[in-house]
C-alpha cells in the first residue's frame, strides 16, 4: 500500500515537469550538443549536461504550474493539474521547483562549464518568471517576445561542449524562435474560449480567429526560410535540406488549411503535426552531420 502511495505521490510531482515539452527541450539541447563537435560528444557532458538542463527546464514548468494555478482552475485543459485538484499544496510545488533549480545548476557548474549554467538560469528565469507572471498576461505577442526562452536548449547544448557561443548554435535558437508563434497559436485557436475565461490575452481572444490564421502563414513563410540557413551557411547538407523541404511543404500546407478551416480540430491537427516536425527537422540535422552528402 505504501509503495502505491509513494509511486502514486512521484507521479504527482513528475506532472509538474511537463515531461513531454521537456523530452523535446533535452533533445533539441543534445542535437546541440553534437553539432558542436565534427566527433563524439564526451559522455560526462552529455549525460550531465542533458540532466542539468532538463532539470532546469523541469524547474521552470513546475513555476509556471504555481504562478498559473488560478488560470489553471479555470480552464479546462489544465483544471486537473495537481495544484487545481488540491493534490500539491503551493509550497511543495515551490520547494520542489527549487531543489530542481539548485541541483540543476550544481551539475551544470560542476560538469559542463559556467557559461553553460548562467544561460540555462537565465532561460528559467525568462520562461517562468518574465514569460509566465508578466508577458503572459501583459500582450498578446507574449508568446513571440517569450520564445526566446524557449529556443534556447540548442545554444545550451552546444555551449555546454564548447563553452562559447558559435553562429551555428544561433541558427538553431533562431529555428525555434520562429516555430514556437505557429505552433503555440495554433493550440491558442482551439483552446481560445479557455484563455478567455482565464483572461490571458492570447492573440485569438485580442485579435480574433481570423486575423491570428494569418499571422500563423506569415510566421510559417517566415520559418520555411529560417530553415534553409542551415544549408545555405554550409552548417547542413543534402540530406538535412531534402528533410527539411518535405516537413516545411507539411507544415505550409496546415498553414494554408488553417485560414479555411473545414472543423476546428485542423488546429489541433497542425499543433500537434508542428511537435512532430521539430523533432524531424532537428533529427535530420542529426543525421546529416555524421552521414552529409
Amino acid at each position: 500500500m505504501n509503495a502505491v502511495l509513494t509511486g502514486s505521490r512521484i507521479r504527482t510531482f513528475l506532472a509538474l515537469c511537463k515531461l513531454k515539452v521537456v523530452s523535446l527541450i533535452v533533445f533539441t539541447a543534445v542535437v546541440g550538443m553534437f553539432l558542436s563537435v565534427p566527433g563524439m560528444v564526451p559522455l560526462d557532458v552529455l549525460v550531465f549536461g542533458s540532466l542539468g538542463i532538463g532539470m532546469a527546464a523541469s524547474s521552470a514548468a513546475a513555476i509556471n504550474h504555481l504562478l498559473d494555478a488560478r488560470a489553471d482552475e479555470v480552464m479546462v485543459r489544465t483544471r486537473n493539474r495537481p495544484l487545481p485538484t488540491g493534490q500539491l499544496g503551493r509550497r511543495q510545488v515551490l520547494l520542489f521547483a527549487l531543489i530542481l533549480a539548485v541541483l540543476s545548476m550544481i551539475i551544470l557548474v560542476a560538469f559542463t562549464n559556467s557559461l553553460t549554467a548562467i544561460l540555462t538560469f537565465a532561460s528559467l528565469i525568462g520562461y517562468a518568471i518574465v514569460y509566465t507572471a508578466w508577458l503572459k498576461r501583459a500582450t498578446p505577442q507574449n508568446i513571440v517576445i517569450g520564445g526566446a526562452a524557449g529556443a534556447a536548449p540548442p545554444v545550451l547544448g552546444w555551449v555546454a561542449v564548447t563553452g562559447d557561443i558559435h553562429a551555428h548554435a544561433l541558427i538553431l535558437f533562431l529555428i525555434i524562435f520562429v516555430w514556437t508563434p505557429p505552433h503555440f497559436w495554433a493550440l491558442a485557436i482551439y483552446r481560445r474560449h479557455d484563455y478567455a475565461a482565464a483572461d490571458v490575452p492570447m492573440m485569438p481572444v485580442t485579435h480574433g480567429v481570423e486575423f491570428t490564421r494569418w499571422q500563423i502563414l506569415f510566421y510559417s513563410i517566415i520559418l520555411v526560410l529560417v530553415t534553409l540557413l542551415p544549408w545555405l551557411t554550409g552548417m547542413s547538407g543534402l540530406v538535412y535540406l531534402a528533410g527539411a523541404s518535405v516537413l516545411n511543404i507539411g507544415f505550409l500546407g496546415y498553414a494554408i488549411a488553417m485560414l479555411k478551416p473545414r472543423n476546428e480540430q485542423i488546429a489541433m491537427k497542425m499543433f500537434s503535426y508542428s511537435v512532430l516536425y521539430l523533432m524531424m527537422l532537428f533529427a535530420f540535422l542529426l543525421l546529416d552531420h555524421y552521414l552529409p552528402l
